[in-house]
């Protein structure tokens, strides 16, 4: 691995369309998609030692500690590590995660490229979360109170964020409202020019 790599965080609240961008920048700029939930699923579905780890914490109704997540996510970059970069969505979420992840992808002589947060409006996001509820099947996309925490919980947690990477010239807001194929172009354009 290379400084040449494009590592992206992939941000924005909950509804913003992360995962459908996620899987056009993939596909356009030849990245791994890391979804930490989607990692989690894996390795808890899989019955890894790290998915064995993770799930006695959440058994207990606790968060799974950092470095648990760092090892699920350093076993990706290690699957993957001739790959043109990656896109990091849902991770990090704290300061002390997005350290943990500089320290890991200075092992492989990369780092961060860019955090990219896709902005929208709260209104618009409870309209597509209240939306997707009626077709997901996923309780967290069909209660009000809900999602509206969720959104609160991310502006709290993102504030922290926006400023470790912004401190270093590496914060993007992409307007995130719009035809979804507009807003790729949008995304496209800025990660082009890195």
């Amino acid at each position: 691995m290379s400084k040449q790599m494009t590592n992206i965080v992939l941000f924005g609240p909950p509804g913003a369309g992360k995962g459908t961008q996620a899987n056009f920048l993939k596909e356009s700029f030849g990245l791994v998609h890391i979804s930490t939930g989607d990692v989690f699923r894996f390795n808890i579905k899989n019955a890894t030692d790290l998915g064995k780890l993770a799930q006695t914490y959440m058994d207990a109704g606790n968060l799974v500690p950092d470095q648990v997540t760092i090892d699920m996510l350093s076993a990706e970059v290690e699957k993957n590590r001739d790959s043109r970069g990656f896109i990091f969505d849902g991770f990090p979420r704290t300061v002390a995660q997005a350290k943990a992840l500089d320290v890991l992808l200075d092992q492989y002589h990369t780092a961060i490229t860019a955090m990219v947060a896709l902005e929208v409006p709260d209104e618009i996001l409870m309209q597509r979360l209240l939306e997707r509820g009626k077709t997901s099947g996923r309780p967290d996309d069909s209660n009000h109170e809900v999602i509206q925490n969720r959104i609160t919980a991310y502006y709290e947690n993102t504030a922290i964020l926006k400023n470790y990477y912004e401190s270093q010239d590496k914060y993007f807001g992409v307007d995130g409202v719009g035809q979804i194929n507009v807003i790729t172009n949008r995304l496209k354009e800025l990660i082009s020019s890195f």
